[in-house]
């Protein structure tokens, strides 16, 4: 690594005094929240439409849950698998879970059964925390086929009373003879167990991949790992005292976790959550709570900016608004700000690296690339090394593409027992990302795409990201993605999925003319389908997997 031409970081001139300053954690978010509980026990810690939970509320609820697991026979180091939306449960159930010494699987709420049974089954959970309709409507039946022997059932209408139709669209279920009641553990007063704080070097998560690319690996995302970056975010964000932050991400995702949870714990500011994103619900909430800070996919900001209610003054109090987990438009960028204020600035991350390990520091804007219109994620942190390697693993030159490596306090030790796909994608502890990017001699990291959705047009590569970003400068394209499907004549063919802005109109030989004028005549698609939407994971991303199946299902 001594002789590597980006050992000298080059990233680190992009940055600040206080983003640059080390950071070494030494303990864990269950500190973090004993601290603030002690030094500002009735500050909002939680705030859930019309309720709040101070930090001395939040501390004393999660000892309770600790005592109630642990009372159920939960040993140290067992797992909990948590499968909630964004609510005060989701929060109290994570602290409960490590204050008792266990690991934490946060589950995809959109998951069905049979991938909640893989999950359940690989982690070889011992505990399931969950919503009551959840667990009655199908969990009851897959976890009896798991290690799970102790189950806490939550209804996510508790610690509010406003009953918002707009998403909280569901009535209270009698309490299930074979389930605790979450709310009522909380409220029981257990003490936490004694002994069982984490440790940095604990697992904290196994947090699960999306799966964009076939089965969930669970990434083992120690406390260390979650404290450097919530540390990381606390550091560089340039908030003010007692930040105020809007969860836009889903919890139980890795940017949630770390880049509103962690960080929000860590500042001891406060969470605002409203159960998922609705638009409409996203903005009021913007409105009567005045955050500062939000990370969400570049889908939510145009969710957001499409809906009819949407004004300048709902960005108003944003001091930074982090984008992360889907590629941001440039066009999207300085539409935002155009309409709104805000700058949007990109981050890159992974579920891997514990979330981010580069972002744009709040005081720089991100340039784009002049020959590709990619916009750069950012740069990377001080105490990471990012390179850029070829197929065979050697450094690539400043400028040329190649696959990004991460080595960094963020990067997790492996994967949960698959030694063989730990080997290979973290070998010596360095992360393979399996994203072709390039890193310009300023220290920029720029994600061109990721390896596999590379396209071949005979013989020509065309990377989906640049026709994507072309597309969203088209004024009716709300979403865009870009797939190769067969062609019996140049191999792969470029197709393009849009769904459109909200009345808004474009035919598909419009939106192939409007790139085959900005675009070499390999790279624009030849084939076009407008959908009302595109399918996406809970976090955001848009599935390109999905329409690939679908293209295939339909020959």
């Amino acid at each position: 690594m001594s002789g590597s031409r980006y050992a000298a970081k080059p990233w680190l001139a992009l940055l600040d005094d206080a983003q640059r300053g080390p950071v070494e954690p030494d303990d864990s978010l269950v500190h973090a929240l004993r601290r603030a509980a002690a030094e500002a026990p009735e500050r909002a810690f939680l705030a859930y439409f019309d309720g709040r939970l101070t930090y001395r509320e939040a501390d004393e609820l999660s000892d309770s849950v600790a005592g109630r697991l642990a009372a159920r026979g939960l040993e140290r180091g067992d797992r909990v698998a948590v499968l909630l939306q964004n609510s005060p449960h989701f929060v109290l159930a994570v602290l409960g879970a490590w204050k008792a010494g266990a690991t934490v699987v946060p589950v995809n709420p959109m998951y069905k059964s049979g991938e909640v049974a893989h999950v359940l089954r690989d982690a070889e959970a011992t505990a399931l925390i969950c919503s009551d309709r959840a667990w009655e409507s199908y969990l009851r039946q897959t976890a009896a086929d798991s290690p799970v022997r102790i189950v806490l059932t939550g209804c996510e209408l508790d610690f509010q009373t406003r009953q918002d139709a707009r998403v909280l669209t569901f009535e209270r279920l009698p309490q299930a003879p074979d389930a605790d009641d979450l709310t009522a553990a909380a409220r029981a007063g257990h003490p936490a167990p004694e002994g069982r704080d984490p440790a940095p070097a604990d697992l904290a998560l196994i947090s699960y991949t999306s799966g964009t690319s076939g089965t969930p690996k669970g990434a083992t995302n120690t406390h260390a790992n979650i404290m450097y970056n919530a540390e990381r975010q606390r550091t560089g964000l340039r908030l003010p005292e007692a930040p105020v932050y809007y969860a836009l991400a889903p919890l139980f995702h890795i940017t949630g976790m770390v880049c509103q949870l962690g960080a929000c714990l860590n500042s001891a500011g406060t969470l605002v959550l409203t159960y998922r994103f609705e638009a409409g619900v996203v903005l009021d909430a913007f409105a009567e709570h005045r955050p500062h800070y939000t990370v969400g996919p570049s889908t939510a900001f145009m969710a957001l900016a499409a809906h009819p209610a949407v004004t300048r003054d709902h960005f108003s109090s944003f001091v930074n608004i982090s984008s992360g987990g889907a590629p941001l438009p440039p066009a999207l960028v300085e539409k935002f700000r155009a309409d709104f204020g805000p700058y949007i600035r990109n981050g890159y991350g992974l579920t891997e690296c514990t979330a981010p390990c580069a972002s744009v520091p709040p005081h720089r804007e991100a340039p784009v690339d002049p020959a590709s219109g990619t916009l750069a994620v950012g740069a990377p942190g001080p105490d990471t090394i990012v390179r850029i390697v070829d197929d065979a693993g050697a450094e690539v030159p400043f400028g040329e593409q190649g696959e990004i490596v991460v080595r960094g306090p963020q990067v997790v030790p492996g994967y949960w027992r698959r030694p063989d796909a730990t080997a290979e994608t973290f070998p010596d502890g360095e992360l393979r990302t399996g994203d072709i990017g390039f890193l310009d001699e300023q220290g920029w990291l720029y994600v061109v795409d990721r390896k596999k959705d590379m396209i071949n047009a005979s013989g020509f590569k065309v990377w989906p990201r640049e026709v994507e970003d072309v597309l969203y400068t088209h004024p009716a394209v709300r979403e865009a993605a870009v797939v190769g499907v067969p062609d019996g004549y140049r191999g792969e063919t470029v197709k393009a999925y849009i769904s459109l802005r909200p009345g808004a109109g474009a035919d598909p030989d419009e939106l192939a003319v409007y790139c085959k004028e900005r675009l070499a005549a390999y790279k624009y698609p030849r084939q076009v389908e407008i959908l009302p939407d595109l399918p996406k994971t809970a976090s955001g991303k848009i599935l390109r997997r999905e329409l690939r199946s679908r293209t295939h299902d339909s020959q």
